[in-house]
């Protein structure tokens, strides 16, 4: 009997790697959908995303307030260390657990609209954020809120496609749209400009059954139907134990780039 799924060899893994400055989207619409996708799935997110190096934190460590935007369920708020930190985030999972995890103050907004008043926070710190934001909105809101003197920190986590062509091949199966190309920069706008980055390499350990959980937080996955799902699983399952050989429960390194902007406020002429 015939099978829908495609054949797993014909998958074009050995492309070129990615060498976009920023996930590419059709349009607003598709950005906003794609965000959209993250009203479920924060239990699965939460425990198999990985957490950021101690340094990302270190670079607005000086701030007293810090409002963690975009902050998911908290994955870089749990490594801030400064006396008052707070996060927001338009979904209503993640926030839940976000106040499970960590019990800092929380709400629903966006980047572009905080609810918070004019110079109301030290430092604003964005992490698996900025690509899904009006940049030029979100920017004059950081201006708003952040008090003179003040900081954006932009970071990502990505998947180190360039250490091993087993993980691009990995990441195109498991549509890992957020990649960019090493060295990258974002887009910012006035009043904002980057004065500082960090750039880290690291490896994250997760076993074939933690990789299949992990692509289960993409957006594509979550904006698809149970026909993609089962593609994508079958490719997966093909992959690592056909393919590559890995048993379950196998401990694998897999290897991570972080990427850190700070951001501070354009010195006038």
């Amino acid at each position: 009997m015939s099978s829908h799924l495609p054949e797993p060899s014909h998958y074009p893994s050995y492309r070129k790697a990615s060498e976009k400055e920023n996930p590419t989207f059709r349009g607003e619409a598709h950005r906003t959908r794609s965000a959209l996708s993250f009203a479920h799935g924060a239990d699965t997110y939460h425990d198999v995303r990985p957490s950021y190096p101690g340094e990302v934190a270190e670079l607005i460590a000086d701030a007293h307030t810090v409002l963690d935007v975009g902050a998911g369920t908290g994955k870089l708020t749990e490594t801030l260390t400064n006396p008052q930190v707070l996060a927001c985030d338009p979904s209503p999972d993640m926030t839940r657990v976000l106040r499970e995890q960590l019990g800092v103050p929380t709400w629903r907004s966006v980047a572009e609209s905080t609810a918070l008043g004019d110079a109301s926070v030290d430092a604003v710190a964005c992490a698996q954020t900025w690509h899904w934001v009006d940049v030029a909105k979100a920017c004059g809101e950081f201006d708003r809120i952040v008090r003179p003197g003040g900081k954006v920190l932009l970071v990502w986590n990505t998947l180190d496609v360039g250490a091993d062509p087993w993980l691009l091949r990995l990441a195109r199966i498991m549509h890992s749209g957020d990649i960019q190309r090493p060295g990258f920069y974002p887009e910012v706008s006035a009043p904002w400009e980057i004065t500082k980055e960090l750039r880290l390499k690291w490896n994250h350990i997760l076993t074939p059954e933690q990789l299949h959980q992990l692509m289960h937080t993409r957006s594509y996955w979550l904006r698809n139907t149970t026909k993609i799902h089962d593609r994508m699983t079958h490719n997966l399952n093909w992959y690592l134990y056909e393919h590559m050989g890995f048993s379950e429960g196998q401990a694998l390194e897999i290897a991570y780039r972080t990427d850190a902007f700070v951001l501070t406020r354009a010195v006038a002429a």
